[in-house]
């Protein structure tokens, strides 16, 4: 299977980056994402996953609407591109659990997060990243404030992370975007 974001990727040498489509990306290593993670969590207590969950949200709303926008793409291939892209540039292998529009519900499967290996064992899901990404995804194809939820995480000893986005509240006790 090509890989076409790392075939599309470009090195400028005048501002030292990584570029795909215009967006700069970061090579790092999931250990140094998790040892911020830790570190902020040690911090902030609860506060942490917000922020992470946070991070995530921005970063995964703003390249959905990039994509869908520059690609042409309807929601479902907007999903599938992310998807797509999420696995080729190293989060993981990502898996469409399910996705209904009319319901406005998405749920996703996400194996081998480089997140949840590299944190080892926990007691509660830690995927925040990948979470709020999905969560950008979501609002970007809902256009309504999204709710998630890590139902299912590798770090708990689960066999791979689960992802639950909808619009309805009532349903779900994770974030909110």
């Amino acid at each position: 299977m090509e890989n076409r974001i790392l075939k599309d990727l470009y090195f400028d040498n005048g501002k030292g980056g990584l570029f795909f489509q215009g967006v700069r990306y970061l090579l790092i290593r999931p250990e140094v994402l998790v040892t911020f993670q830790k570190g902020i969590e040690k911090e902030l207590a609860g506060k942490a996953e917000r922020i992470l969950f946070n991070s995530g949200f921005q970063g995964g709303m703003l390249s959905s609407k990039k994509f869908k926008e520059d690609f042409q793409l309807s929601d479902e291939e907007t999903i599938r591109f992310m998807m797509e892209m999420g696995a080729q540039i190293g989060w993981g292998r990502f898996e469409l659990a399910g996705f209904d529009p009319v319901n406005l519900r998405l749920s996703l499967k996400v194996y081998s997060s480089p997140f949840a290996e590299a944190y080892g064992k926990s007691e509660k899901s830690i995927c925040h990243f990948i979470r709020g990404v999905m969560a950008g995804l979501a609002f970007t194809i809902f256009g309504k404030e999204i709710y998630a939820e890590e139902t299912n995480c590798l770090a708990k000893g689960d066999p791979l992370c689960k992802f639950e986005l909808m619009c309805n509240p009532s349903a779900m006790g994770g974030d909110q975007a």
